[in-house]
Formats: C-alpha cells, sequence, structure tokens
C-alpha cells in the first residue's frame, strides 16, 4: 500500500497513515549469517600471517598423538606454545568446522583384524604390504605436508607413494587401486595402524571387494608396523635433515629423486646388503618360471612376473614418461635403464 500511494505522499507519512514503522519497511533480510565473516587467517607472534589451513594441519597433528583427546581449550594452549596469537573461541569455529572437537569421533562398521604377530616373515614378493604417513615440514610454506608409502615387506621395495597437503580416504582407495591394477592385490595383507584413513569404511570395503587381508597394529606399538618405520627413519636422516624443502613441488622432485635412490641404487643392510630391486631380482632369478615371464618385460616393456610376486600383467600406459609416483613408470625407467 505504501508503494501505490508513493506518489501521493513521502514514505514516512504513508507508514504513519498505515500504523507501520518506516524501520520495518526498509528491511530488507540478508542470506547468511549476521555480523562480519570470520577471518581466515591467523597471526604469530614474530608478525607472520598464516592461513587457518596451517592451524587446521598443527591441530590434527595435535590430536594425532597416541591417547590425546584435548578439547579446544587444551588445544588453544598448545597453539600458544608453538606461537600462535589465537583466542579459545576461534579455535573452537575451526574445530567445530572440521569435526574435530572432543566427541567427534569417526564411527566405523564392522570388527578390525589386529595383528597376531609383531614381527613379519615374508617368503616372497607382495606376500605383505605396509603403509604408513609421515609428517613433512614444508619451511617455505610454513606448514606440514603428509608422505604416504606402502613398502614390500620381503624385498623393502617402496611400491607406492603420496606426498599431498591432506590424506583422505578416497586417496588411499585410489593408491590400492593403482597397485591392484599393476600386481593384483588379491591375498596380500596389508598392515596399517588406527588412522582415520585406514579404518574407514569406505576403505575397508575397497579391500575387501579386492580380497586384500587388511591387518591393524594395536594402539600405541608403532613397533608392530616397524617396517614403515623403518624406512621413515631413513627419510628423515637421508632427506628431511638435508635439504630444506621450500615448497610442495620441490618437496615431491626431492622425494621422487629419493625414493627411486631407495629402490634402485641404496643398499639395505636388513636384506643382505643389497638393494631392494636387487632382492626382487634375486627372488625372480630362483624361479624359472618368473624369470621368462620378467624377460618379456625387458623387451616389450609389458608382461607380467609370475604368480605370486606380480599378479597381473603390467599394461601399456601412455603417461609411462619422466620419473612419477607410478610404480610402472620406475620400472619401465629401471628396465631401460639396465645393463
Amino acid at each position: 500500500m505504501v508503494q501505490q500511494f508513493s506518489d501521493k505522499a513521502n514514505v514516512k507519512e504513508l507508514c504513519m497513515w498505515v500504523g507501520l514503522s518506516d524501520s520495518v519497511y526498509y528491511y530488507r533480510p540478508i542470506n547468511g549469517k549476521r555480523g562480519r565473516k570470520p577471518s581466515s587467517f591467523t597471526i604469530k607472534s614474530d608478525g607472520t600471517i598464516v592461513p587457518n589451513d596451517v592451524v587446521i594441519q598443527d591441530i590434527r597433528k595435535s590430536l594425532g598423538r597416541e591417547f590425546c583427546c584435548y578439547g579446544y581449550q587444551n588445544i588453544t594452549s598448545e597453539l600458544h606454545d608453538i606461537g600462535y596469537m589465537i583466542n579459545h573461541k576461534k579455535v573452537y569455529r575451526i574445530m567445530d568446522e572440521n569435526n574435530l572437537l572432543l566427541g567427534k569421533v569417526i564411527r566405523t562398521q564392522g570388527k578390525r583384524q589386529f595383528v597376531k604377530h609383531r614381527k613379519i616373515k615374508a617368503n616372497f614378493p607382495l606376500e605383505y604390504l605396509c603403509i604408513d604417513i609421515k609428517y613433512v615440514w614444508v619451511a617455505g610454506e610454513q606448514r606440514n605436508y603428509y608422505l604416504l608409502t606402502v613398502i614390500d615387506v620381503y624385498t623393502r621395495f617402496a611400491i607406492d607413494q603420496i606426498f599431498q597437503k591432506s590424506i583422505r580416504k578416497i586417496d588411499v582407495i585410489n593408491l590400492f587401486r593403482r597397485i591392484n591394477n599393476i600386481f593384483g592385490i588379491k591375498g596380500i595383507t596389508i598392515r596399517n595402524d588406527n588412522g582415520s584413513q585406514f579404518i574407514a569404511n569406505d576403505v575397508k570395503a575397497f579391500l575387501k571387494s579386492a580380497f586384500a587381508n587388511q591387518e591393524f597394529t594395536h594402539v600405541a606399538t608403532p613397533e608392530e608396523n616397524s617396517y614403515i618405520e623403518a624406512f621413515h627413519s631413513i627419510v628423515e636422516t637421508e632427506v628431511i635433515q638435508r635439504f630444506d624443502i621450500q615448497s610442495y613441488y620441490d618437496g615431491k622432485s626431492i622425494f621422487q629423486q629419493h625414493r627411486k635412490w631407495y629402490n634402485f641404487e641404496r643398499k639395505h643392510g636388513r636384506i643382505g646388503r643389497i638393494t631392494p630391486y636387487q632382492k626382487w631380482l634375486d627372488y625372480i632369478n630362483l624361479n624359472p618360471k618368473i624369470n621368462n615371464n620378467f624377460d618379456t618385460i625387458n623387451k616389450t616393456e609389458t608382461g607380467s612376473a609370475g604368480e605370486q610376486p606380480v599378479r597381473n600383467n603390467l599394461s601399456n600406459d601412455d603417461k609411462m614418461e619422466g620419473i612419477s609416483f607410478d610404480i610402472s613408470s620406475i620400472y619401465k625407467i629401471s628396465l631401460l635403464n639396465m645393463p
């Protein structure tokens, strides 16, 4: 009605006539929450400004420790200890948005099969695989990245590796999908800890559908996964303590080169002072059938290496160029450079 007679009188008078407050007339609803938008960064005591994603990573790192069940108040104290100028209200909001508050835990279905023997006695390649994640500090970006590696227990060969800002369950599934496409993981036993990426229902369902056996270490017993822990110790000594990683791409390149060195050139004491790749070849050479199939790989760059060590044929891959985290590319590079 006010708009209908707006050409006859001003808005204030018309509102008085209809008994309507002019503030109500001018009100327009605003979508979203009221007030200022929350900041997307946090200041540290040395004056540096970091994005909230870095804060989230540091919170996850703190909560990722065994037995740590801190609420937002204790997490705020820990953030203060490492130089953050942040109040508990912001910490609560960040933890709430990322489902990190105490009590918000991952619920999984079905029983987990825990390890029965601490030490693994592997008799051939790809009988047992171990997988775990290591934090890597990237100084140039002032944040942690995640390095996930899968190693073969018999040869200590680093089968696959991921270096990313975060590692989710879909990344773990895709990693095992790659390994399955190349080798086949039917019958393989995969040992991991109780990280959220490994206990996820989708990961367990994928491994079960591929007929792989997944076993979990007991809580607070990293010695049950000592094989991958030993690999992380090597990475710490040979890479992290020696190189100043300035960016994601810098780190990715360094870990790619180190993985090639580790697999094909570095002598490993636990397997007789030979390289993991030589250990694999030694097993193949002891099995004539496997050796013949492996010769086919050497000549055609595709093929299979037997029932147990390599279960499926390697397929031609148009993307087999340069060095990548894909095991097929590493095999190709190695075979083409064999004397």
